[in-house]
């Protein structure tokens, strides 16, 4: 009794941590029984944390091929991970609370808006119960479509098998695949390059999952409304133009690159410049060896990993309204304003300061992480960098080092994906002490900047 109680006086932040953690090691300890394991032996423990921790952040790097490795059991424990970190194992467990007819308390409430980034508990029940229709909808009329395409290749039960498999990884966007075999693993979708049902299915679920359920809720109720909030026309203004840039770039990088996109016709280019440009927006499949990318593209792709998503979404990075408000911040300062505006609304200084507050603690983190992999790994800078990036976006794109990892380096993308799935902010609230209210404030001073 007195041990449930501790456990509901932690805070909304701890809950979350505490939960997503539970989640991850029930999965490794699944997928460490032989059941799991196509070759009938135990996967390593740290392999099959890796890939839980991976699932659940919905990251999809791996250290093992996943249609390989892991047999039906493994993989179908995979996507449980996949859809439970996805849509959040809050929102499942208000999912069952709805099958009882449970009513939700003051305390899972509070859950549920630190989970969302919501900043009331006003109408939060009525979001989720949107959460559960809209996803469990999209999921299944991609399924159907995947499943008729994928019927093609594989014959129909395994078409099936793959159609609602991968409509659950796309859509929540984790970027695990069924495709790799033990003679080619890590292939993604690779083999579906230039196919337009595939690509177009897949970006859609991957742009639907990104964009964040406030905005499919947005858009759904759009008619009846006549308008969309503030919040939506940045994460959709931002997140257009962010595909557009990303997709114009990698096309022009890797027109002639006989490694990637050179050897295709030009439909085929303009679909693989766009789907990577997609999946950089934390989905991690791609349809073009993402090692055999220039420089400059590989570098572009980890500049979207960073920015990522968008709030209440699917997604990791910093998000598309971090972003903006960064980028607002700089054009603000630039012509000698006092308020940032967007889309004619003055954002409150506390917003400005958590945005900045976010991306600062991103970006350290991501550059200890790579200092750290860069003394422990014998690989490139860039390699390293793709590689900490992916995980702190949980992207899931790379370009080959995860498999190569040592065993501190799979715990230390671990902790990384970890804190890109929660946010930093939360897991910082998390770990910190109780908070104490400030009696006195220090005199105003002043630096020098610039």
């Amino acid at each position: 009794m007195n041990k449930k109680l501790n456990i509901w006086q932690l805070t909304p932040p701890q809950i979350l941590v505490l939960g997503f953690a539970v989640i991850i090691f029930i999965g490794a300890g699944l997928l460490t029984l032989p059941l799991s394991s196509a070759t009938g032996h135990s996967i390593p423990f740290i392999d099959a944390f890796f890939t839980a921790v991976s699932a659940t952040c919905v990251t999809g790097l791996v250290v093992v091929d996943t249609g390989s490795a892991y047999t039906m059991f493994g993989q179908i424990v995979i996507v449980s991970l996949i859809q439970v970190g996805g849509l959040g194992f809050m929102t499942m467990a208000t999912l069952v609370a709805f099958a009882f007819r449970k009513k939700i308390t003051l305390k899972e409430r509070l859950v549920l808006q630190e989970a969302f980034n919501q900043g009331s508990m006003e109408g939060i029940v009525r979001l989720i119960r949107k959460v559960i229709i809209y996803s469990l909808s999209i999921e299944a009329i991609a399924a159907v479509i995947f499943t008729i395409r994928f019927s093609f290749d594989f014959g129909f039960t395994r078409g099936l098998y793959y159609g609602i498999w991968h409509a659950v990884s796309m859509f929540n966007n984790a970027g695990f695949d069924l495709f790799g075999t033990v003679d080619a693993p890590f292939v993604s979708l690779t083999g579906y390059v230039g196919d337009f049902v595939v690509n177009f299915v897949a970006m859609m679920l991957i742009i639907l999952g990104g964009i964040g359920f406030i905005v499919i809720s947005d858009l759904m109720e759009f008619r009846n409304k006549g308008k969309l909030s503030l919040h939506s026309k940045v994460v959709l203004s931002m997140s257009g133009l962010l595909l557009l840039v990303g997709a114009v770039g990698i096309f022009i990088f890797e027109f002639t690159n006989i490694r990637t996109l050179g050897s295709l016709d030009f439909g085929a280019k303009v679909l693989g410049s766009f789907f990577q440009s997609v999946t950089a927006r934390t989905a991690g499949a791609n349809t073009v060896d993402i090692g055999a990318l220039r420089q400059a593209s590989q570098f572009l792709l980890i500049i979207l990993m960073f920015i990522g998503a968008s709030p209440g979404s699917t997604g990791g990075g910093i998000k598309t309204t971090t972003f903006t408000i960064l980028i607002s911040a700089i054009i603000t300062m630039i012509r000698g304003k006092e308020d940032i505006v967007i889309f004619r609304y003055r954002l409150a200084k506390d917003r400005i300061l958590k945005a900045i507050t976010l991306s600062m603690m991103a970006l350290f983190l991501v550059i200890i992480v790579t200092m750290i992999l860069s003394t422990t790994q014998d690989s490139s800078f860039i390699k390293i960098l793709f590689e900490v990036t992916s995980a702190f976006g949980t992207v899931g794109l790379s370009m080959g080092l995860t498999p190569e990892l040592t065993t501190f380096g799979k715990v230390l993308i671990c902790i990384t994906m970890f804190a890109g799935r929660l946010g930093t902010i939360t897991l910082a609230y998390a770990l910190q002490p109780k908070q104490e209210k400030e009696l006195f404030r220090h005199p105003e001073g002043k630096i020098t900047i610039g």
